[in-house]
């Protein structure tokens, strides 16, 4: 909005620094944070008159997370609030990278709202059933990869080499249909305890602002030797509205939890993560800069496997957070040695983008 009066003023005077991208973003940051920590004291008021005894509390996980019973979720709500308000403000309305990611986010958080009321009116933890979430999931991700698609081209470049891609064609649309899902529903098995997901999301997210940026740039990713995404430049303020809002979500999350975000968050920041991977070609580095992600879903995936092919399992519990609960860890230093993790996951991310 404040683009298109800027632009519509020719940029003079203190109009001109709205030009830039990186104030934009420097100024989307700070204004998601800012509407986040105003907005947040009444919005958890709220989910806690309406919901009562909160979140379900699984029976079966560890012991220490009965003492959360009563902490409401949809927290993820505030943060969406706080992430579009000030895109809406900041951002170039005239990207279709930004509309498309902005549809992800939504959309998912849409999905994650209708699975968390589902399980808070049945007061189970068991939600809305994953063939019919994932069906909605891969028609929103259908939808945004078309329109990201077709404002790029089908290659799939791989990281440490420049400029080297395999041509997909029609299956590129499938393969950013399975990113955008995939991410979103990595970062809602991360989502299990105070803070874990919250802060590798805000990491990555600050990563991908840096490479959206720089794959904007001709003049950068040409001495890069990484793809050039014309527009792409602009998703660096889609990155810096997540980091405003997870940090003001995080004021409230940080332990002991005040809220939860639910489904409602982990399912749109990581469905947007995934969308914001593939409109800047750097889906593969997504891999490694949310490894802490990828880590989380493939412990669900082997523990799952396993036990239906012997009976038995090789974690004491999934996702892998929880073993290492079981394993007699603070859940402050699971929460903390993962963030550790994620930071160096997103230099080695940032490293591929020299290596080439």
């Amino acid at each position: 909005m404040l683009y298109l009066l800027a632009e519509w003023m020719n940029f003079e005077g203190v109009f001109n620094l709205v030009r830039y991208q990186t104030a934009r973003a420097g100024a989307t940051l700070v204004t998601a944070l800012f509407i986040g920590l105003i907005i947040g004291p009444r919005f958890i008021l709220m989910l806690r008159v309406r919901q009562g005894k909160g979140q379900p509390i699984r029976v079966d996980g560890p012991q220490s997370h009965q003492a959360k019973v009563g902490t409401p979720t949809m927290g993820g709500l505030m943060m969406l609030v706080s992430l579009m308000l000030s895109l809406l403000i900041w951002m170039d309305l005239r990207n279709p990278f930004i509309w498309a990611c902005l549809a992800v986010t939504v959309g998912f958080g849409l999905i994650g709202f209708i699975d968390d009321y589902d399980k808070i009116t049945k007061k189970s933890h068991r939600g809305v059933s994953g063939r019919v979430r994932l069906l909605l999931e891969f028609a929103v991700a259908g939808v945004a990869s078309w329109i990201i698609v077709s404002q790029i081209n089908t290659f799939l470049y791989v990281p440490f080499f420049s400029n080297i891609g395999f041509e997909m064609g029609f299956l590129y649309y499938v393969f950013a249909a399975f990113v955008i899902v995939g991410a979103g529903n990595a970062v809602n098995l991360t989502d299990g305890l105070d803070g874990l997901a919250t802060m590798p999301v805000i990491i990555a997210a600050g990563t991908f602002a840096i490479i959206s940026y720089l794959v904007g740039r001709v003049d950068y990713s040409s001495y890069l030797g990484i793809p050039h995404v014309p527009g792409a430049g602009e998703l660096a303020i889609f990155c810096a509205a997540i980091m405003g809002a997870g940090l003001a979500f995080l004021w409230f999350n940080a332990p002991p939890a005040a809220v939860f975000m639910g489904d409602t968050g982990s399912l749109a920041l990581g469905g947007a993560l995934g969308a914001i991977a593939v409109a800047s070609h750097h889906e593969i580095v997504l891999g490694i800069v949310g490894g802490l992600f990828v880590i989380e879903a493939l412990s669900v995936i082997i523990q799952v496997f396993w036990f239906k092919r012997t009976g038995r399992r090789i974690f004491l519990m999934a996702p892998i957070h929880h073993h290492f609960e079981q394993l007699g860890w603070k859940e402050s230093t699971v929460v903390i040695r993962f963030w550790i993790i994620s930071i160096v996951l997103a230099l080695m991310g940032l490293a591929t983008l020299k290596l080439r």
